[in-house]
């Protein structure tokens, strides 16, 4: 082999360990977050003489529910004591043992959403003050425990929240919204629990862990408001049916606030958190003998316009010459101006692969902890991509046209053609996005 071919060889050499890195990394982060490793610490004693009612919802509801019932059933509390329900979006169900488990529609709700929002609110209002209400949440809750309010019908719900994530808010915008049409949304599940005791312990895949933002915040205070809600749908110039924009208009919509007696006996824990996941994929990174450059757990923004100024940090990091890599959390958000596939981890990788021009060393991959990033709501959606140095020479030899898929918000198009995708399947747990960037000094 001649000099250029070696140096050809090296280079492949490196792209491949980068990016077999590049996944060990995030899958550090995603194993942090599972719930076999921070559910059954957090687990309560068992009630003395009521009931234990187990309510979950979310993409990591059926690993929870899972875990959760053989903890209890397996020391000996009995079965006929033990009721509840688990939903989860279709493709994340678990195998259960005595709480029924069923699937539902994320992140447009379906018809499984309004029967297990009507099944736990039933649950929850037959709670006595011996029992002991078990509130299981994750990400992705809000799909799929759905109450519409008022006169508001499913298809009337599955609009506005098609609306909304045309629209490109940040999620905590759309639940504020989305707390005002639902019945068991923003505090009124644990209205439904009370007097009984209600314990909710939570994955948090959303900015700062807000508990009111997780699943839109069934069982806690709620401190937004209904000016709120109009506000955000006049910004986004949100065309509403008109059941969704009479509840915004009428003042019982309100949600209730801290110091009601609905919530006397609950308590709120988070057992794991989008920090805890990147704090994983940092040790993995430095493991494997980078130095980090760690943006936080928290980010938002627009998908090409956060990747552009991580690209400029990169080829900044690459010309001081370090060996570095740079980690991030959060979840962006994409304005959608085409009529394409994808998802924000996917169009961050692909506006990232443009603005880094093909630079040699350089390895990122973006990925939602959930195992789906975007797409049409089935489990077999990618995760995120993954791009290296040659992600844009491929493109070209296949006809792809970077930017012109940019434009069409068809990331997944773009790199379902080079093989590129980044496919998990269910991960069964969601603590947001990773995005890692490997980069090696030229």
């Amino acid at each position: 082999m001649g000099h250029e071919g070696a140096a050809l060889q090296r280079d492949s050499d490196q792209i491949q360990r980068m990016r077999a890195e590049a996944r060990a990394v995030f899958d550090a982060a995603v194993a942090r977050a599972h719930p076999a490793g921070c559910l059954p610490a957090h687990l309560p004693p068992a009630p003395d003489a009521g009931r234990l009612i187990l309510l979950a919802a979310g993409k990591a509801a059926g690993s929870m529910t899972a875990l959760a019932e053989a903890h209890y059933l397996d020391a000996g509390f009995p079965a006929e004591r033990l009721v509840g329900h688990a939903v989860a979006r279709h493709g994340y169900e678990a195998k259960t043992r005595q709480i029924p488990m069923v699937a539902a529609g994320h992140p447009v709700p379906d018809q499984g959403s309004i029967d297990s929002a009507a099944r736990a609110l039933e649950l929850a209002a037959s709670a006595t003050a011996e029992d002991l209400v078990l509130v299981l949440l994750s990400g992705g809750g809000s799909a799929n425990w759905v109450a519409p309010a008022g006169a508001l019908t499913l298809a009337e719900k599955q609009a506005v929240n098609k609306a909304l994530l045309r629209s490109g808010a940040p999620i905590g915008e759309m639940n504020i919204v989305r707390k005002r049409l639902s019945r068991i949304k923003g505090g009124r599940l644990a209205l439904a629990a009370a007097p009984a005791q209600l314990l909710t312990l939570a994955i948090s895949d959303v900015p700062q862990d807000e508990p009111t933002a997780i699943a839109s915040g069934p069982t806690v205070p709620d401190p937004t408001t209904l000016h709120q809600a109009r506000a955000i749908v006049a910004r986004y110039g949100l065309d509403l049916p008109a059941a969704a924009r009479a509840l915004l208009d009428d003042e019982t919509s309100e949600t209730p606030k801290s110091g009601h007696d609905a919530f006397a006996r609950t308590t709120f824990r988070i057992i794991a958190r989008p920090s805890e996941a990147i704090a994983a994929a940092h040790a993995a990174a430095e493991a494997a003998g980078y130095a980090v450059l760690d943006l936080g757990a928290d980010l938002e923004g627009e998908a090409r316009e956060v990747a552009a100024e991580h690209a400029e940090r990169a080829l900044a990091l690459q010309r001081a010459g370090q060996r570095a890599a740079i980690l991030s959390g959060g979840e962006l958000t994409v304005t959608l101006r085409g009529s394409g596939r994808g998802g924000p981890n996917q169009e961050y990788a692909l506006a990232l692969a443009i603005a880094l021009g093909g630079a040699p060393g350089i390895v990122a991959l973006s990925g939602d902890t959930d195992g789906t990033d975007g797409g049409g709501g089935e489990a077999s959606d990618p995760a995120g991509a993954i791009i290296d140095a040659t992600t844009l020479a491929r493109a070209g030899a296949r006809g792809l046209d970077p930017a012109r898929s940019l434009a069409d918000n068809d990331s997944t198009g773009f790199f379902e053609g080079l093989g590129d995708l980044l496919q998990t399947g269910p991960t069964l747990t969601n603590v947001n996005d990773c995005r890692i960037i490997l980069i090696e000094p030229r």
